[in-house]
C-alpha cells in the first residue's frame, strides 16, 4: 500500500522530476517507510512506500527492470503474487525481489495490457515502456485503489490522491457543474471520470489506459460482471448458494492475510466484520487484534455498538481494543479528516474511520474490514422496492430512496451560474437501466451500487481515512471472484430476512445469534447528523468564509434557512443537508481552493 505520482510530457520536453517529487511528498502519510523517483525522457515517476510485503529495499519503488525495459509504480496489494511469480519464473522471468510490485511489472512484460486479468487484489499501476515511450495506467476491478489524472495541453499528470495533483500546480480548480449536481443529488457520489474540480479526472475502475507517443490514447474496461442468473447454477438450492458463497468468502479472507507483517480486523460488531473475524478464527487465527470505536450519544442517538463487538471479541478470544471518543473532541478530528479526503465525502463515518485508524496504526499496518457486503448482497432498504417493480418504474423507485435532490431541488440550492443542464444523477441511473447485463430492476440497482456508489463512497472513505495514518485496509467482500458469484445469486436470497439473507444464514453457522438478528448498524457519529455547538459553528464559518462568498455556489436564502433550523432538513438516507453544504466548503478551503 503506497502512494504514486507521475508526469508524461507530450510536447517534446523532458518530464519535470522535481514536480513529481513534490507531488509524491504530499503522500508521505500513505507511504511513510520509503520514497523514490525516476525519470527517462518524457516520463517521470514518484513513489511513497508502506512496507507490507518484502520489507527489504529490493521492493522499493519505482521498480526499474532493465531486462524488460519497463519501469513501474504500484499502489495496492496482489494477493496471488506468489502463484504469479511461480508462473512467470516458469516462463523464464528472473526476479531481484520477493515482493508483489516486481510481479506486477513482470506480469505486464509477459501479458501486455492483459496483465490485469491475472491480478487478484487491489491496485493502481503506472508502467513506462523504455523502448516505445508508451505509458500505461491501470486500476483494479472494484476501484479500491484510487488514481487521479490531470490533463493539459502537452502534459499529463497522475497521482493516488487529488491533493497531490494540486501540489504539482497548473490545475483548473474551477467547480465542475455536473459533478456538483451529482454531489448534491447522488448522496455525494461523483461517478468517474469526473471529480468536483474541472481540471481533475479519475481513471474509472477496471480500466486500462495507454498513452502513445503519437498522441493517441487507448482505453478499455476489462471487467464487467453480469448481474443475471447463470444457467449452470439454475438448479442450486438455498444451501448450495450458502455453501458456494461461504467457500468464496473464506478464500477471500484467506487471501487477505498475505503479508510480512501482522493483520488485524476493524470490528464494528455488525454481521459483516464479525463474519470476517469468525472465518479467520475458523482458519486457526489466534490472538487476532480487533478494534472498535464509539462516540457519546447526541440528540438521543446512541454512539456505539460495543455490546455487539464485545460479544464477538469474547466468542473468538481476540485481542480487542475499544476506542471511546467524547463529543467535544470531534472538531479537531473533523478538520483532519476533511484534509485527508481526496474528494469531499459527507458520510460521518469518515471521522470514525479517521480516529479508529489513528489508534489502529499504533498497533498494526494492515487490517481487514467488512465494507461492501451491503452493496454486494442486498443489505439496503431500497432493494426490496426495486425487486417489486419492473424497469419502467425502477428509475423513480431508486431516485425516491437514494437521491438527495431532484433538478428542482438543485435549483433551490445552487446559484444559477453553477447549475448543470438537465438532471445529471437521474440521467446517469437511466443510462444504467438501459444497459444490458442486468436481468431485473433490482439487479440494475445492485450493479450501480457495486460498481459506482460503493467505489466512490464507502471504499474511497476507507482508503482515505486509513491511509492518512499509513494503515492498509483490505476488503474481502470486494474480492472480484466473490463479487462475480454474488452478482449471479437470485435477488430473493439476498433480500430475504430484511436484507443479506443468504449472508445471515452463513453467519448462523459461526456467529452468536444476537449479532445477526439485530437492527442494521453503522459507524455512528451522532454529533455530525445532529449539528449543534462547536460543530454547527464550524459549518457556519465555512459557509460564510470569504472564499465561500467569492465562490458563490449556494443561494444565500437557502443557506440562511438551513442555519436557522440546522437539523430540520435530512436526505432520504438521513443525512444532514446543512452538513452536506458545509462539508463541501470545508473541503475546498482545506485544500486551498479559492
Amino acid at each position: 500500500m503506497c502512494g504514486l505520482a507521475g508526469e508524461l510530457r507530450r510536447d517534446g520536453s523532458r518530464a519535470d522530476v522535481g514536480t513529481v517529487e513534490r507531488m509524491a511528498a504530499t503522500m508521505s502519510d500513505r507511504g511513510p517507510d520509503d520514497g523514490g523517483s525516476w525519470s527517462h525522457g518524457s516520463i517521470a515517476f514518484g513513489h511513497r512506500r508502506l512496507k507490507i510485503i518484502d520489507l527489504s529495499a529490493a521492493s522499493n519503488q519505482p521498480i526499474v527492470d532493465s531486462t524488460t525495459g519497463l519501469t513501474g509504480v504500484f499502489n495496492g496489494c496482489i494477493y496471488n503474487y506468489r502463484q504469479l511469480r511461480e508462473q512467470l519464473q516458469a516462463r523464464g522471468h528472473r526476479f531481484f525481489s520477493s515482493g508483489d510490485s516486481e510481479v506486477v511489472v513482470k506480469a505486464y512484460a509477459e501479458w501486455g495490457v492483459d496483465f490485469v486479468d491475472h491480478l487478484a487484489g487491489m491496485f493502481a499501476v503506472a508502467i513506462a515502456e523504455r523502448d516505445t515511450g508508451r505509458l500505461v495506467l491501470a486500476r483494479d476491478r472494484l476501484g479500491i485503489k484510487p488514481l487521479y489524472v490531470s490533463e493539459q495541453p502537452g502534459l499529463v499528470r497522475f497521482a493516488s490522491t487529488l491533493p497531490a495533483l494540486l501540489a504539482g500546480g497548473d490545475v483548473d480548480t474551477g467547480i465542475d457543474r455536473v459533478a456538483l449536481a451529482h454531489y448534491l443529488s447522488f448522496h455525494s457520489v461523483v461517478p468517474p471520470p469526473r471529480t468536483i474540480l474541472a481540471g481533475v479526472r479519475k481513471l474509472p475502475p477496471a480500466t486500462v489506459r495507454v498513452y502513445r507517443p503519437d498522441g493517441r490514447v487507448d482505453e478499455h474496461r476489462y471487467w464487467n460482471p453480469p448481474f443475471a442468473r447463470d444457467p449452470q447454477r439454475a438448479r442450486w438450492s438455498h444451501r448450495d448458494w450458502q455453501d458456494a458463497l461461504l467457500e468464496s468468502l473464506t478464500t477471500a479472507v484467506q487471501r487477505r492475510m498475505v503479508a510480512d507483517v501482522p493483520v488485524g480486523v476493524l470490528l464494528s460488531g455488525g454481521l459483516d466484520s464479525s463474519l470476517v473475524v469468525a472465518l479467520l478464527a475458523e482458519q486457526g487465527q489466534r490472538g487476532l487484534a480487533t478494534f472498535s470505536i464509539g462516540f457519546d450519544a447526541v440528540g438521543g442517538r446512541e454512539g456505539d455498538e460495543f455490546v455487539y463487538s464485545d460479544l464477538v471479541a469474547q466468542r473468538f478470544d481476540t485481542d480487542h481494543h475499544q476506542i471511546r471518543v467524547a463529543a467535544q473532541d470531534l472538531v479537531p478530528p473533523l478538520e483532519a479528516a476533511v484534509a485527508a479526503m481526496s474528494e469531499p465525502m459527507v458520510s460521518h463515518d469518515c471521522v470514525a474511520f479517521y480516529l479508529l485508524s489513528q489508534v489502529v496504526a499504533e498497533h498494526l499496518k494492515v487490517v481487514q474490514s467488512g465494507q461492501g457486503a451491503d452493496e454486494i448482497l442486498g443489505g439496503y432498504h431500497w432493494y426490496p422496492p426495486l425487486a417489486a417493480v419492473g424497469r419502467d418504474r425502477a428509475l423513480d423507485t431508486y431516485a425516491a430512496a437514494f437521491f438527495d435532490r431532484d433538478a428542482a431541488g438543485l435549483a433551490e440550492v445552487l446559484d444559477p451560474a453553477h447549475l448543470a443542464d438537465g438532471d445529471p444523477a437521474r440521467e446517469f441511473v437511466a443510462a444504467h437501466l438501459a444497459r444490458s447485463g442486468a436481468e431485473q430492476a433490482v439487479d440494475v440497482g445492485l450493479r450501480i451500487d457495486t460498481t459506482v456508489m460503493l467505489v466512490d463512497d464507502p471504499v474511497k472513505r476507507v482508503d482515505n481515512m486509513t491511509m492518512a495514518h499509513g494503515l492498509e485496509a483490505r476488503v474481502p467482500f470486494l474480492d472480484h471472484e466473490f463479487v462475480e458469484l454474488a452478482a449471479t445469486c437470485p435477488p430473493e436470497l439476498k433480500l430475504a430476512q430484511g436484507g443479506k439473507g443468504v449472508l445471515k444464514e452463513i453467519g448462523r453457522r459461526v456467529l452468536p445469534w444476537e449479532v445477526i438478528d439485530r437492527p442494521k448498524g453503522y459507524f455512528p457519529v451522532p454529533g455530525l447528523t445532529h449539528l449543534e455547538g462547536k460543530l454547527l459553528d464550524r459549518v457556519r464559518d465555512a459557509l460564510y468564509a470569504p472564499q465561500a462568498r467569492r465562490r458563490g455556489l449556494f443561494r444565500d436564502e437557502y443557506v440562511a434557512a438551513l442555519l436557522r433550523d440546522p437539523n430540520a432538513e435530512l436526505t432520504p438516507l438521513r443525512g444532514n443537508k446543512l452538513w452536506q453544504l458545509g462539508l463541501l466548503e470545508m473541503w475546498l478551503q482545506s485544500h486551498g481552493i479559492d
